[in-house]
């Protein structure tokens, strides 16, 4: 009997629904997405309702959104392949939610998955080509950044397989970083000592709960060759990691203020988020690992909603 045919549920057809690809493509998980929120709030005052600001950050979601339905697509087609989605999400499906894994869950096939992907990675480089061609400004940098991501994204799991070569959490933080500063630039010709802290809090974000997801799966991850940091490593060395990459994100904020790159006053706007960091911290080292995901999810979305805050205080601000 084939992998496939295992894990096909009774009754579930070969044709794949518009539902089964929403979950292939995660359209659930929106949170690299909510660097363009950032970068509006960053802009100058006036620049933030030009109809062509709207119009480039509209056609920049657009594609962030279809080059990450490459990405996962192929993540989930690996994962179906060498059974770490079965070994990380069949054992805790009530938790980990099996449906978001189709392949696993019997709702596609491994090769409309894989049809999915390429159509998506296809269109995805063409919709960053027309956000480069549309933006008012195109330094050099950000071009080659732009590409850069656009590449990582599709061979995350696929091709060079970056994710299973041990460049997961540079990847997670890296994308992050890429996707706030890219656009900021396209729009304004440049960069901020500002604009820069924004968008590491905001790439560190996802490289925090993405650990979590890391230490909750080593097991089947390391039956699987993909190389983590959590494969690695002890589970209490991870948790040490991770306390340093939550610490290091909090010594940002701190340092961002004290050396000048952010305002007097961003640390104190920012602590809400430090106290949702160390409380999954903690709930984190006592074990419960997906409670402390989620907080670290939901504290991501509290970093952007303080980020854009702060940016248009800043802009505000004589």
């Amino acid at each position: 009997m084939s992998q496939q045919t295992a894990v096909r549920g009774p009754g579930v057809s070969g044709h794949g629904t518009l539902a089964a690809y929403a979950r292939l493509a995660k359209l659930d998980i929106y949170d690299y997405y909510l660097g363009l929120a950032v970068v509006w709030a960053l802009l100058a005052p006036a620049a933030r309702w030009q109809p062509q600001t709207f119009g480039l950050l509209a056609l920049t979601l657009v594609a962030q959104v279809v080059v990450v339905a490459a990405m996962v697509g192929f993540d989930d087609v690996t994962g179906y392949r060498d059974g770490s989605d079965a070994a990380n999400y069949g054992s805790d499906a009530a938790r980990r939610r099996l449906a978001r894994k189709p392949l696993v869950a019997g709702t596609l096939t491994e090769a409309q998955a894989l049809r999915f992907s390429w159509t998506a990675a296809a269109a995805g480089s063409a919709l960053w080509a027309a956000v480069v061609a549309a933006a008012p400004h195109r330094p050099m940098w950000a071009v080659v950044l732009a590409a850069a991501c656009v590449a990582a994204s599709v061979q995350y799991s696929w091709g060079l397989k970056i994710s299973y070569r041990g460049f997961q959490e540079l990847f997670l933080i890296g994308l992050g970083i890429g996707w706030t500063l890219v656009p900021y630039a396209l729009l304004t010709g440049g960069t901020t000592g500002f604009v820069l802290v924004q968008a590491v809090l905001f790439g560190s974000g996802p490289m925090l709960f993405g650990l979590y997801s890391n230490t909750n799966d080593a097991e089947g991850d390391r039956a699987a060759g993909r190389i983590t940091v959590a494969t690695l490593v002890s589970a209490r060395a991870h948790r040490l990691f991770v306390a340093a990459m939550t610490v290091a994100q909090i010594a940002l904020i701190a340092g961002a203020t004290a050396t000048g790159f952010a305002p007097w006053w961003f640390a104190m706007v920012m602590l809400p988020l430090v106290a949702m960091r160390l409380a999954h911290l903690l709930i984190g080292f006592r074990g419960d690992i997906l409670r402390a995901r989620r907080i670290a999810i939901h504290a991501h979305r509290v970093t952007v909603g303080l980020l854009v805050v702060a940016a248009l205080v800043s802009g505000a601000t004589p």
